[in-house]
């Protein structure tokens, strides 16, 4: 059907591991009629888990997408683009990305369950992009299930703005809406209750219609009225709906498609978009129009390398119309392409479309130059636009790897690059001292998973070497350096001499060279040359072999030869000088340290945290959930947590999981430092 932006709905499914994500999105499909059937997990036929991996192992790992048109009440039509995110932190990355193209989010909770490390960390990241939320309380009719502990729960730790649009009732085999005016009880107490609390915190934002629900009383308010404060209080964060749903009986499915459609927010009605024009520091605020007939600008939130139609770049219009046979340009790029065909995606099926509006959903094929986070734009008006960049977890745990066979290093190497462009947390790089390729991601399982496409999708097998820690090197104390570099090889030789200081930044502050060079004892031509031998060593390290960070480099002094200095001369003598500096001020390295979270059942507390601490683990603190669960909090070097999903498992008989999130980098114990030393020595030595 054509439809306007007002009409468009987007939302993101996202959640805890095993709130039950996929089957909403199912249940909500069917529901709207945009399929005869919901598909099920257990018989591998949804729509949004289609990988072969996602088959096999019963949970989403990429983020998938699907439309469907609902008229509510048979009023007005509206177009819902959902997608569905996975849950387990190994595969954030898809997750996040999708915050970029949506307006809602829609957090699914477990009704038996509850609060859950998912549920914070993905209100939280919502929150900080500035989305709408809403909670989605699941699983309803579970035998387990505490429908009254749950949004009590959820009204502790996200505030009292969290209330329901509606409640179960009848023993959970129905909803009655509190929003509206249904009366009546609900297995929750009194649905008027519920509807006044409601009132009183939309009507709360907006001064004028305070004023006039004081005088008059809520007939006095408008529809309208009612919807622009509640939409209002959505944008603020002073109001985050809750609805019940069980996915698998679809008891509140067709209300929550309600909801969305009457209540979330249209692209135009939301936050605006965060773009920025420029690069740097001199990148400035941006707003755009949702105007269908204003200049085209939208933005790449996911790549897809589909086996039948190439790769495909799904994209969300912020302004102006694209068309087929639109010419585009990516970024700053001078050569545009044209869009000759148009896609709406709907799991793995991608059905034609002749045109996208502000605030819709689209995707195009086979064009190189696409990429994550890419701006599509039809003028160079547009040039230097780009969205405020998303903060994606750090990949942490790196693979050395390489082809199985000789012949294929190239087939891995396309089969790698990818890869990395379909996941934002994935990431590929080769290091040129050890002439390896190592790949990064956030977990063990989330490398696992990359391995295993590399061999079902691409037919590759490869090899591998032990994961890598990403250590870091730093120095403790400011210290003087200091090289002369000179050479005679016959005719014209090689010469140059540096004085440089070193002293350390704040952690996270990363690398500052500085220019203090009087007089033009080194002439200023020849300065950056000195910051390329600095640089190198900076990416080699100086004492372990891993990269420098947070010190400032002061160039001060030196000498020059009217004829022998030569750029490769400095190069030479400030790489010596930093390393002789580096040598006495006391160096140290650094590890990653995360924030580690354990669930797993109470009787194993003492088990947990006796295995944390003897991984130098410190423990901040534990708490007890409902269920009989304690939940560990503790701060832990990641070098330490090699095998740790296998320990847990064993020491909790498969019943323990844990989440991590990269927390800072502090120096290891001097024993570790020396071993990781002597490690690297040899190496030294033999350049």
């Amino acid at each position: 059907m054509p439809y306007s932006t007002a009409q468009i709905r987007n939302i993101a499914l996202a959640g805890h591991p095993g709130a039950g994500k996929t089957t909403l999105f199912e249940a909500l499909l069917h529901a709207g009629g945009a399929m005869q059937a919901a598909g099920s997990i257990e018989r591998g036929n949804t729509v949004s888990d289609h990988d072969p991996l996602e088959k096999a192992r019963g949970h989403s790992i990429d983020a998938a997408i699907a439309s469907v048109d609902h008229a509510p009440g048979g009023g007005q039509q509206v177009h819902l683009n959902l997608i569905d995110t996975p849950g387990y932190p190994d595969f954030r990355g898809p997750a996040l990305a999708a915050l970029a193209a949506v307006e809602t989010v829609a957090i699914v909770v477990d009704a038996a369950a509850g609060v859950e490390y998912g549920t914070r960390r993905l209100m939280e990241r919502a929150a900080e992009r500035g989305r709408c939320r809403a909670l989605v309380i699941n699983r309803i009719d579970a035998e387990d299930a505490d429908c009254a502990r749950v949004l009590a729960d959820l009204r502790e730790e996200f505030g009292a703005e969290v209330l329901p649009l509606n409640l179960p009732a009848g023993g959970a085999t129905r909803v009655v809406d509190c929003f509206g005016r249904d009366g009546g009880d609900s297995d929750l107490g009194a649905v008027a209750d519920w509807h006044q609390r409601i009132l009183d915190q939309v009507v709360e934002i907006d001064e004028s219609v305070m004023d006039r629900y004081l005088d008059q009383g809520e007939q006095a308010l408008s529809g309208e009225q009612l919807h622009d404060a509640f939409e209002q209080c959505l944008r603020e964060g002073h109001l985050i709906p809750v609805c019940f749903v069980s996915a698998r009986t679809g008891t509140g499915v067709r209300d929550l498609l309600d909801a969305a459609a009457k209540l979330f927010p249209h692209p135009g009605e939301a936050n605006p978009p965060q773009f920025l024009k420029g690069s740097g520091a001199d990148a400035a605020p941006l707003v755009l129009s949702p105007d269908p007939d204003a200049h085209v600008v939208a933005d790449v939130f996911r790549i897809v390398h589909d086996p039948f139609v190439g790769k495909l770049g799904i994209f969300r219009v912020y302004q102006g119309t694209v068309r087929r046979e639109t010419q585009l340009f990516v970024d700053d790029g001078r050569k545009p392409f044209r869009v000759g065909h148009l896609f709406r995606v709907h799991g793995k099926d991608h059905i034609e479309i002749e045109h996208a509006v502000p605030g819709d959903i689209a995707a195009v094929a086979k064009v190189d130059e696409l990429h994550f986070d890419a701006v599509l734009h039809d003028s160079h008006d547009e040039d230097h636009i780009h969205l405020a960049p998303l903060e994606f977890p750090r990949p942490m745990f790196g693979l050395a790897i390489e082809a199985g066979s000789r012949g294929q290093e190239q087939k891995l190497a396309n089969a790698l690059h990818k890869m990395a462009e379909e996941d934002p947390c994935f990431r590929v790089e080769h290091e040129v001292e050890t002439n390896e390729t190592v790949i990064h991601g956030l977990s063990d399982l989330h490398l696992r998973i990359h391995l295993e496409r590399l061999r079902e999708r691409h037919g590759i097998a490869v090899e591998t070497r032990p994961p890598r820690i990403a250590y870091r090197e730093t120095v403790g104390a400011a210290a003087e350096g200091h090289h002369r570099h000179k050479k005679q090889t016959g005719g014209a030789g090689q010469f140059g001499e540096v004085f440089l200081r070193v002293e350390p930044l704040p952690r996270g502050a990363g690398f500052e060279f500085a220019d203090e060079v009087k007089g033009g004892v080194i002439p200023g031509q020849l300065i950056p040359a000195v910051e390329k031998g600095v640089r190198e060593v900076l990416r080699s390290g100086a004492v372990a072999g891993y990269p420098i960070q947070d010190l400032r480099v002061t160039v001060h002094d030196g000498k020059h030869h009217p004829v022998d200095s030569k750029e490769v001369a400095f190069v030479a003598a400030g790489r010596k000088a930093f390393l002789d500096a580096v040598a006495r001020a006391r160096p140290q390295v650094l590890e990653p340290i995360v924030d580690l979270e354990v669930h797993a059942p109470e009787e194993h507390m003492g088990d947990i945290s006796g295995g944390l601490a003897g991984k130098r683990a410190r423990i901040n603190g534990t708490d007890a959930t409902r269920g009989g669960e304690i939940v560990v909090k503790a701060q832990v070097p990641l070098s330490e947590l090699e095998g740790y999903a296998a320990e847990l498992k064993s020491v909790t008989a498969g019943r323990g999981r844990y989440a991590i999130d990269f927390s800072h980098y502090e120096p290891v114990p001097p024993q570790v430092q020396q071993r990781l030393t002597e490690g690297w020595r040899p190496r030294q030595e033999e350049d």
